[in-house]
């Protein structure tokens, strides 16, 4: 098996803020595993919320890259499983893993989906991000892209009128992504008057680090509460229950489609919602995560639909959310 790697700076269609930053461009690597005269692609983005670069990323891959060439492949969790005991970090381990997945499907002759026993007849649409803006840029983002489902960015002194204003504009539904920025006090005291607005939950509204806030205003909130950075990894799952009413698994925290498969199947035993979510990534990353939707309540894979030009073919979402599943087998990923 042969590895090879790929940087690649992705312009956005608009400048995307959130409660801690913004960016116009977002650093991606791309990693090939090639075998049998079949590639498999995988996406890894660069986070400095995490420290994570695409150089680190490749210096980690290239300090092991004999290993992986020399590595008798067979299917993706003994891979994963290999990657774990290198030591790598999460985000480098995803790029890999979401590779390696993609190739066992494509030597396969099938969809991920198909392997893992479920069927694409039935699965939720993606929302559309609305990052933070002034409240004119922020409907003008939302009437260039008329959508049945938004997710609004939020962590703003001016929240709520925010809501309203983008409200007059359409009927869709709203969730309310506030990026750690909010307090107890705040959440409990906004969540009806949100509710009131169409909106169908809130995704970590208070710091990730502050369970004992979820905890006290879990049962108090009329809204659902998904959590995003207070769940990274498969331990986190379990601390979230009885916290969150469910959890937003992301490929590149968790370390990719392994451990997102036991993710989410330990937060439907324990009776959570389950949400998959992307980074701003190209359609190699978020046709992985397509491959997931029959098993989620919730996802959010726009990343592709907010960058100026895609570097990859796979999933095609087509306006109101309906998914074009690719004909090739593992994730369908093809570079352009």
């Amino acid at each position: 098996m042969q590895v090879s790697l790929k940087k690649y700076v992705l312009e956005l269609e608009h400048t995307f803020s959130i409660s801690r930053e913004s960016h116009d461009f977002q650093d991606s690597l791309v990693v090939g595993l090639h075998l049998n005269g079949k590639t498999g692609y995988g996406e890894a983005t660069a986070n400095p919320y995490y420290k994570i670069t695409v150089a680190s990323m490749m210096e980690e891959i290239r300090g092991i890259e004999k290993e992986i060439n020399d590595f008798n492949f067979d299917k993706p969790e003994g891979f994963h499983t290999f990657l774990k005991d290198k030591g790598l970090s999460n985000f480098a381990i995803c790029a890999l893993d979401l590779a390696a997945h993609d190739l066992y499907g494509k030597l396969q002759g099938k969809p991920l989906y198909e392997i893992w026993g479920t069927s694409n007849e039935s699965y939720p649409i993606t929302n559309y991000t609305i990052g933070i803006d002034s409240v004119e840029k922020m409907v003008e983002k939302m009437l260039q892209k008329p959508w049945p489902l938004y997710k609004i960015k939020l962590g703003t002194q001016n929240d709520l009128e925010i809501v309203k204003q983008l409200r007059e504009h359409t009927v869709a539904i709203f969730r309310i992504d506030a990026n750690n920025a909010w307090t107890p006090e705040q959440t409990l005291e906004l969540a009806p008057k949100l509710k009131e607005l169409g909106v169908e939950f809130l995704e970590q509204p208070l710091p990730a680090d502050n369970l004992e806030g979820y905890k006290q205003i879990i049962d108090k909130c009329v809204l659902p509460i998904i959590a995003d950075e207070s769940c990274i990894t498969e331990e986190d799952v379990d601390k979230c229950h009885g916290h969150f009413t469910g959890i937003n698994i992301k490929l590149t925290k968790c370390g990719g489609l392994t451990p997102a498969l036991r993710m989410i199947k330990r937060g439907k035993e324990l009776g959570m919602k389950v949400m998959v979510g992307c980074m701003t990534e190209s359609s190699v990353g978020i046709s992985a995560i397509a491959q997931l939707l029959p098993q989620l309540d919730y996802v959010d894979m726009d990343g592709a639909m907010l960058l100026k030009h895609d570097i990859a073919k796979g999933v095609e979402i087509l306006e109101g959310g309906k998914v074009i599943f690719p004909s090739e087998g593992g994730s369908g990923v093809t570079l352009l």
